[in-house]
């Protein structure tokens, strides 16, 4: 158990160096040795972890989502009569707490922009993952239509991949200046736009 709990932790210590590797330099222009140097590691340690870069690349970018990750995986949510607008607060939710961790978006804005290349090894991830989000938001946004709650002509399509655009664009600007930028309050906003239950109650 100790064995396993020392494993654990230099792992995460080698994720932890990624995450600002990568996101300082990209996947392309980081290199295993300053991976190893930043983790405290040999480079023979980090082989035995991570015996491939593309290895690293690919723990990274589940760490990143775990937490959507599994929230998209519980998409049985839909069928099991869940109210579709808690189900959209807690999507949105796990879209925008990245701010929490600001590694990870800088991240995310590097590797989102190489990987649009489609030889880049995450690249296929990347355009699973938002192939994922659009269509579990689509869902979302159908059956807000179905029932009557959307009040907007555009389509649910058109809704989940702007709501996503925005999220994603939103993180962008914070990082650039985190002061102004309200993530939350803006993808809140824009919602409710078309989301009509989101928008807050006037005061008595």
């Amino acid at each position: 158990m100790v064995q396993y709990a020392k494993t654990a932790a230099v792992r995460r210590g080698i994720l932890d160096a990624c995450l600002t590797i990568f996101g300082e330099s990209g996947f392309h222009g980081a290199s295993m040795a300053e991976i190893a140097r930043r983790a405290g590691i040999s480079h023979t340690g980090l082989l035995h972890h991570f015996p491939r870069k593309e290895d690293l690349l690919m723990a990274v970018l589940e760490l990143q989502d775990e937490r959507s990750a599994d929230y998209l995986a519980r998409n049985a949510v839909l069928d099991a009569g869940a109210d579709p607008l808690d189900v959209l607060r807690g999507m949105a939710t796990t879209l925008i707490e990245r701010d929490q961790r600001v590694g990870l978006v800088e991240l995310s804005a590097v590797l989102t922009g190489e990987a649009t290349a489609t030889g880049h090894p995450a690249h296929d991830y990347f355009a699973t993952r938002y192939r994922h989000i659009r269509s579990f938001m689509t869902r979302l946004f159908t059956r807000l239509g179905d029932e009557g709650r959307l009040s907007t002509d555009l389509s649910p399509t058109h809704l989940a991949a702007l709501t996503i655009a925005a999220t994603d664009g939103l993180h962008t600007q914070w990082l650039f200046d985190r002061a102004a930028i309200d993530v939350d309050g803006c993808v809140t906003s824009l919602m409710s736009s078309f989301v009509p239950e989101l928008r807050p109650r006037p005061r008595e």
